[in-house]
């Protein structure tokens, strides 16, 4: 009687790999990728969100809080231009009289203006505070002569005389300039003047008063002939023209 041989029974899973053996097969999907592919984990996005949306915010606020003070300072201004009508005040060169104006030998320059200076506040209701004034007098660009008027109240519907002495003594000037004054004194119509003057002015509306605000005066031509001897000579100012600009300082640049 001969003996049969029964074929082994296939291990389960769990008993292979207990032994090292290989798992049985087919295999499913979970078991193929398992021990090969990475598992996921999702990226944290929230804070980058969070930081975007901040940012925005932020901006939106700081357009917000710029639109918000245009708007109030344009009614604000609309007020006031109703209830005070205001004007800005005007400058004119009265009398420009010049009794020195001579190098010396060292290439330098001695001069000597007597500047008149005519100022009209027009308005009724507002009062201008002025610092004391910076004065430049100026050739073809070229420094002449500098003096200064001091601080002075401005009523209203008031005109007030300014006078000041503008000299140069002993400027040292390079040689281009000098031959630009010489070239300009030979023209028959003399120098062509630039008269600048630089200062502050606060300004008083009923019980209010403002920060003070840098302006310039610019008044523009005004000829002149220098004297030859000790007779001082007038300048002719009929068609001398001022304006008044007001100079703002942002940061470093002032406009």
């Amino acid at each position: 009687m001969t003996d049969r041989v029964y074929p082994s029974k296939p291990a389960t899973n769990g008993t292979a790999a207990a032994h090292g053996g290989n798992p049985s097969f087919p295999a499913n999907k979970a078991q193929l990728y398992n021990t090969t592919r990475p598992a996921y984990r999702p990226q944290p996005h929230h804070s980058r969100r969070r930081g975007r949306s901040c940012c925005c915010s932020f901006c939106l606020c700081i357009t917000l809080f710029f639109i918000t003070l245009i708007v109030l300072a344009t009614v604000a201004g609309a007020v006031l231009w109703v209830l005070y009508r205001p004007h800005r005040p005007s400058f004119s060169v009265s009398s420009l009289r010049i009794s020195q104006f001579n190098f010396t030998s060292s290439s330098q320059l001695n001069s000597k203006f007597n500047l008149t200076v005519t100022a009209q506040n027009p308005n009724k209701k507002l009062v201008f505070f002025y610092d004391p004034m910076k004065i430049k007098v100026t050739a073809d660009g070229i420094n002449v002569g500098d003096g200064s008027i001091p601080a002075f109240v401005h009523g209203t519907k008031n005109t007030t005389t300014l006078r000041s002495t503008i000299t140069s003594s002993a400027q040292s000037m390079d040689s281009t300039s000098i031959s630009t004054l010489k070239s300009d004194l030979k023209n028959k119509n003399g120098l062509d003047l630039k008269i600048q003057l630089d200062t502050k002015v606060k300004v008083k509306i009923g019980g209010l008063k403002t920060t003070k605000v840098a302006i310039r005066v610019s008044c523009k031509g005004i000829k002149a002939a220098v004297p030859t001897g000790k007779t001082s000579t007038t300048a002719t100012t009929s068609d001398a023209k001022c304006k008044v600009y007001p100079r703002i300082k942002i940061w470093k640049w002032t406009i």
